[in-house]
């Protein structure tokens, strides 16, 4: 805990069982209350690598829902257990888990609601081995996101985020796709929402283990994220309006 508030750190897997352990080892348990792995289907050990290491809290998903569609379940099953502040954290070592008490730091503190781990800011991307077509790949779709939605992020793409309790309660995110663009439809509702964001520098690692999307997978990636910043753009300005940017406290409002 934090503050007195509750951290649970929920890792949304799928075929992570060479990596699980590294990326367990390192998170803080003198922070950390509760661990929850998300297993998406996978073909390999994770479940297994899991309850060896311990983690309580493990969901296995009998088909494979995507990666929005799992953290679909890693948020709710999160909320259930009463978290005040959730890590999202990618079980394949890309990124340290020895910046949770940072990020949570700045939530506990009420300074932000939300915090991005940025592969951007500094120099972690290319030093980390990202790929130099996924970095200037990166940077394009940012500067059109924050133009679009006029913001000023470093990058929308990172897989590595804070969140508050109130954020995942105000949030309509099961409207959201169950593929890699649910991380850009969730930023565009968190400041469609009011909800400010902060940013944190963070190295990364690519290699082998490491989960990453071929280019053809990323070129659908990009569009998906215009389509979202274009949707983001048109509900802002009153031109057409999106249901995945009602609140989950209107719905439940309406029954």
């Amino acid at each position: 805990m934090l503050n007195g508030k509750k951290i649970v750190v929920v890792l949304p897997a799928f075929n992570a069982a060479r990596t699980l352990e590294l990326t367990y080892r390192d998170i803080p348990f003198d922070i950390v209350d509760e661990v929850v792995l998300v297993d998406d289907a996978s073909h390999d050990q994770t479940v297994k690598v899991g309850e060896m290491l311990g983690i309580s809290h493990i969901v296995v998903h009998q088909q494979n829902k995507g990666y929005g569609g799992n953290q679909k379940t890693c948020y709710d099953k999160a909320l259930s257990l009463g978290g005040d502040i959730v890590v999202m954290l990618h079980p394949d070592y890309q990124y340290t888990p020895k910046l949770i008490p940072a990020m949570c730091s700045i939530i506990a503190n009420e300074v932000y609601p939300v915090v991005l781990g940025s592969r951007i800011l500094g120099k972690g991307a290319r030093k980390g081995g990202m790929p130099l077509y996924k970095y200037y790949f990166n940077r394009i779709l940012t500067f059109i996101q924050n133009v679009l939605l006029n913001q000023k992020l470093s990058e929308y793409h990172s897989g590595y985020r804070a969140f508050s309790k109130k954020v995942l309660q105000t949030i309509n995110y099961h409207d959201n796709s169950n593929d890699f663009v649910f991380d850009n439809q969730f930023l565009s509702q968190i400041f469609m929402s009011g909800f400010d964001i902060a940013e944190i520098s963070c190295p990364t690692k690519y290699f082998e283990e490491a989960s990453s999307i071929d280019f053809r997978r990323s070129v659908t990636y990009g569009i998906g994220v215009l389509v979202v910043s274009l949707r983001h753009f048109l509900h802002k300005n009153n031109i057409v309006r999106s249901q995945i940017y009602v609140s989950k406290v209107i719905l439940n409002s309406n029954g």
